[in-house]
């Protein structure tokens, strides 16, 4: 027997359990991509090389920025909390679908299905609020110049990072917590490669109106609040930029903020069409492409976006590899 036989046969006898209200679940399945092995052995692969690339990406912007005293200035502390949050958000979910994707045995406990769902959502929702923030930055340093200095002082910055973490794991707090009491008395089958809160929820038997209404209410207003304050942001940006006389004062003001424009877009583009649009119509295989998109594509798409357009990150990055070659 071959073994993509045996692996369809594995995956056949995971049949949906029929829990009674008093045999609660205790583990779930996550049945993945569900390819051929060859292709899934590709696959696993390329996500493993873009896995250990995000991560080389991201903390090699942390490194310079703690390093280097041309980056110690708002924009490029803000760029390393947003390198790290990337770091440990790309950590909840990929190693465990690399793990799943070489193992027959798909299974992960309930608590650490909970879990990675919430630091999912975390990780993510303090991504969006960290990037309206840095917009805000970007409004106060070109439409605000002289008080840039008083405005985005220590403390405040301070105060914006923390509120950005702790912004994300308190508001998605609530949703988690309704979500680890509901009863499961069902199929313990999740048709994805990580424990999404949506194919969570439709395995659960109870009632879930009221739940996925308050995660509704909550995920509009991180994402629509983010997106308002970063357009509104750049609206006053590129206003301040076309009034300019100088040429090279346009282009040279619109380049320290083009990094973010493009990561915003990217983000914000990817999230709305993963979470706002109607999902009917649109199939699993689908769902499951974009999810790879904004966990995985996207994270390793930010560092070499900020290396490639930014000079000072370009200049720092040079001047530690001469550094380096000449420790050596």
């Amino acid at each position: 027997m071959g073994f993509c036989e045996y692996k369809q046969r594995r995956l056949l006898n995971l049949e949906p359990r029929n829990h009674s209200k008093l045999e609660q679940v205790t583990e779930f399945i996550l049945i993945g991509f569900q390819l051929p092995r060859c292709l899934e052995l590709f696959i696993f692969v390329v996500l493993l090389l873009s896995f250990l690339l995000t991560l080389a990406g991201n903390i090699a912007i942390i490194t310079l920025v703690r390093l280097d005293q041309r980056l110690q200035t708002p924009m490029y502390f803000f760029l390393c909390n947003l390198s790290l949050m990337e770091v440990f958000f790309v950590i909840s979910i990929i190693p465990k679908m690399l793990v799943n994707m070489v193992s027959l045995n798909k299974a992960i406990s309930f608590l650490g299905c909970v879990a990675q769902c919430y630091f999912y959502f975390s990780f993510a929702t303090s991504e969006t609020i960290l990037i309206a923030v840095m917009a805000f930055d970007r409004y106060v340093a070109i439409c605000r110049p002289l008080r840039y200095a008083i405005i985005m002082n220590g403390w405040v910055c301070t105060y914006l990072v923390l509120g950005c973490w702790m912004g994300g794991f308190l508001s998605i707090l609530a949703p988690i917590i309704l979500l680890s009491y509901l009863s499961y008395c069902g199929s313990n089958i999740i048709d994805h490669f990580f424990c999404d809160y949506a194919p969570m929820i439709k395995l659960s038997c109870n009632d879930v109106y009221a739940l996925l209404a308050v995660e509704t209410a909550l995920s509009s207003v991180v994402l629509l609040g983010s997106l308002t304050v970063t357009v509104v942001s750049y609206v006053y940006i590129i206003t301040t930029i076309l009034c300019m006389h100088s040429t090279k004062g346009r282009q040279k003001t619109f380049s320290t903020c083009a990094s973010h424009i493009t990561v915003a877009s990217i983000f914000y583009g990817s999230s709305i069409f993963m979470y706002s649009l109607p999902n009917q119509g649109r199939s699993q295989a689908v769902q499951m492409a974009f999810a790879v998109l904004t966990s995985v594509v996207t994270p390793l798409l930010n560092p070499f976006i900020y290396t490639l357009r930014n000079q000072k990150v370009k200049e720092a990055l040079k001047d530690c590899l001469r550094r380096w070659n000449e420790w050596k």
